[in-house]
């Protein structure tokens, strides 16, 4: 049977397309100019095989073109294979006027087209080449469209060819020193830190009090440094950060640098991950938790396994989406029933902590009341626990569905965020001006009351010192509220002054106060100061240790390269003393 009898016969070009391959397998007697006329009918009006038409319709094919013409045909028969469950699904969602539309125009643009004979010397070229003629053929931003004219088309071609194509970067090619990075953003980096950043090197003289390690035990010995600053200008060639002043400083401090050199390499791959273009795919996250099934809350892995994330198959893709996921989750561990923290040996939280997160929890999983949905069976619901991020910076800007992944935590429970402190609007220049400050909104509060439809989050640029002042959210209840601060940096040399007002204010409400810190240090400098300020008027809910939801990422100071750090790496909470009555025989 003749391959135009089978097409005659009105079979699909699917199961045409099955016998083709055959005929190779079988060697069949099909001539070469049959197999090309047949390889072109069945898609005669795809631009990408328009070759195999044209071919099919002369005489005088050479013996040696018809390897060329069984190549072309045999990549046909895979294509069609490969293709064909794919387009039938995507035909069978279009109506039948759209699909009569689109039928008459490829039709008409099929028709339209000159048939041209091909050349010897054009056939071999494509011989050659045909991987990259199969990609270029068809037009890329005209695939596929019911308009006959390209202007009106969202996908008509782009006349400017001057726009700058985005960066790609293969996960093999994350690693680039910062001066000569493909990111320009790299580049200013690395002139900002040889402009800033100092020589760690022991010969050098201090320039600033250490803060990111403990004093050493003997000031005098560490300060015996007789050269001037300097600042950095070599860049480890394993790293690719600027450290050193110079090649001989680097190699006479090498073992000491060997101890961040890891770390700050996988800095520079993540910063480059980060500006790679590819897909993030560890970003889609779950939604609602279904009713019965426990969230488990024993590290990373267990809590991404219970909420349903997407396998995350790499170590930087488990880095980038937990730098994300840290602030709401180490929010919802500590509040949560099924928190990681208890009273057991070693678990971290005091008797005074149980009492009040169990406030909290009281509210935050209400037990069911078993009413319907009837009118008659309204009932008046409890306030939205409030939670006061106070000191917001980063944390503010956040996507938010990385925000709404705390009201998952808490599905029966509804959830007010409050971003407060005068950086609470950085990276969030889309939403400028602020609104204007009314007897309704004297704060001038940014108000999304439809992020989740049990989630609000208001956004406060001012101290929160001011706004305690004016009694605007009072009064504070303990089974309803709760503060935050996400690296305050309450004992830092820079900012504690900033919290002097502030930390008396928080202990008076005697509401649970969560802190993180940047390393170990960072929160006993905190935990040092609360101490040193206010003694004996706090007790300690949260003993302060490792946060089992810290970022998996590393972070870099650019003023400082050895200052390496993860966001929340520790996490500790108090609350201002409260004093329980007794009773006394008199």
């Amino acid at each position: 049977m003749s391959l135009r009898g089978f097409k005659d016969k009105g079979r699909s070009d699917y199961v045409a397309s099955k016998l083709m391959v055959g005929a190779f397998e079988t060697r069949a007697s099909f001539d070469v100019k049959s197999l090309a006329r047949f390889g072109g009918i069945i898609l005669r009006r795809r631009e990408l095989w328009s070759e195999l038409f044209e071919l099919s319709h002369f005489s005088d094919i050479r013996p040696s073109e018809e390897i060329w013409v069984l190549n072309r045909v045999r990549d046909l028969a895979d294509f069609v294979l490969k293709m064909e469950p794919t387009l039938r699904k995507a035909a069978s969602s279009i109506c039948g006027q759209c699909s009569a539309t689109v039928r008459r125009q490829l039709a008409s643009g099929a028709a339209a087209r000159p048939w041209m004979r091909i050349s010897a010397h054009h056939i071999r070229r494509h011989s050659t080449t045909k991987d990259q003629r199969r990609a270029t053929a068809t037009p890329k931003n005209r695939e596929f469209s019911t308009s006959s004219v390209k202007k009106s088309e969202a996908t008509a071609p782009i006349t400017n060819k001057s726009s700058p194509s985005p960066l790609r970067l293969s996960q093999d090619n994350l690693f680039h020193p910062f001066s000569k990075s493909p990111v320009p953003e790299f580049r200013q980096r690395a002139a900002f830190m040889r402009q800033h950043a100092y020589c760690p090197h022991p010969d050098h003289q201090q320039t600033k009090l250490p803060t990111i390690a403990p004093k050493p035990d003997d000031p005098e010995a560490a300060a015996k440094g007789i050269q001037p600053p300097q600042h950095v200008n070599f860049e480890c060639p394993d790293c690719g950060l600027p450290v050193y002043c110079c090649e001989e400083h680097w190699m006479d401090d090498y073992e000491k640098h060997l101890e961040v050199c890891d770390t700050l390499r996988q800095i520079n791959e993540d910063d480059h991950d980060l500006r790679s273009g590819r897909v993030f795919e560890e970003g889609n996250l779950p939604d609602l938790q279904m009713e019965h099934a426990a969230i488990n809350m024993t590290n990373w892995d267990t809590f991404m396994y219970t909420r349903e994330f997407d396998a995350v198959n790499s170590d930087r893709q488990m880095r980038q989406i937990t730098r994300l996921l840290t602030y709401p989750v180490t929010i919802g561990s500590i509040l949560h029933e099924l928190s990681p923290y208890s009273i057991k040996a070693g678990e971290r939280m005091t008797t005074e902590g149980l009492k009040s997160f169990s406030a909290l929890r009281y509210n935050l999983h209400p037990p069911k009341s078993g009413r319907g949905t009837g009118v008659g069976e309204l009932k008046p619901e409890a306030p939205a626990v409030r939670i006061f991020i106070l000191g917001a910076r980063a944390e503010s800007s956040l996507p938010r569905p990385a925000w709404v992944q705390l009201a998952h935590m808490f599905p029966e429970a509804r959830l007010h965020l409050i971003f407060v402190g005068p950086e609470s609007m950085a990276n969030r220049d889309d939403e400028f001006p602020l609104p204007e400050r009314t007897p309704s909104n004297p704060f001038g509060a940014v108000v999304e009351d439809r992020v989740w439809y049990k989630m609000k989050i208001s956004t406060i640029v001012d101290y929160y010192h001011t706004v305690h002042q004016t009694q605007h959210f009072a009064p504070y209840d303990p089974y309803f509220d709760c503060f935050v601060l996400f690296h305050p940096g309450l004992g830092h040399p820079a900012s504690s002054h900033e919290w002097e007002e502030t930390l008396p204010l928080l202990l008076e409400t005697k509401v649970p106060i969560i802190s993180t810190g940047y390393t170990q240090f960072d929160m006993e400098r905190d935990v040092e100061w609360v101490n040193k300020k206010s003694k004996g008027e706090f007790d300690i809910l949260l003993q302060p240790g490792e946060n089992v939801f810290r970022s998996l990422r590393w972070d870099l100071n650019d003023m400082d390269p050895q200052d390496v750090s993860c966001g929340n790496w520790g996490v500790w909470a108090f609350r201002g003393k409260r004093y329980e009555t007794a009773t006394r025989d008199a």
